[in-house]
């Protein structure tokens, strides 16, 4: 049933218009659909999925991975978003360790960032 069901991934944020600037305009590019019923800001992504970004005062980052973009050329993708400002984070754990700010694992590839309110953003690549 939900299997075929395009999605919405929902990111609370403390501020819409800082957080709509980093998605949108000073970072990431990603394509504007317009403001929600609710305060926030949605984008689109492929295949007719969105993000939104959800109002929230008390929009504490989880520490954890919140959302992950799959990406053709991680190394390629990196890269780019390094030079417009993007800060990867580093890893040296025995679970996981980065280099090049990307860790691999399998047939996995993947590298981490904070968006403007401190959520952890993944871009990742299979193959």
């Amino acid at each position: 049933m939900l299997t075929n069901s395009v999605t919405t991934q929902m990111i609370p944020v403390r501020d819409v218009a800082r957080a709509k600037d980093f998605y949108y305009q000073a970072r990431l590019g990603l394509a504007p659909s317009g403001e929600t019923p609710d305060g926030g800001y949605a984008f689109a992504t492929a295949g007719g999925h969105m993000i939104a970004l959800l109002p929230d005062a008390d929009g504490a980052p989880s520490g954890r991975t919140m959302l992950s973009f799959e990406v053709p050329d991680l190394e390629k993708e990196v890269q780019d978003l390094e030079s417009g400002g993007i800060v990867f984070e580093d890893y040296d754990t025995p679970e996981i360790t980065t280099t090049g700010h990307i860790a691999r694992q399998g047939n996995e590839a993947a590298a981490w960032f904070k968006d403007s309110e401190g959520n952890v953003l993944c871009l990742h690549s299979v193959g």
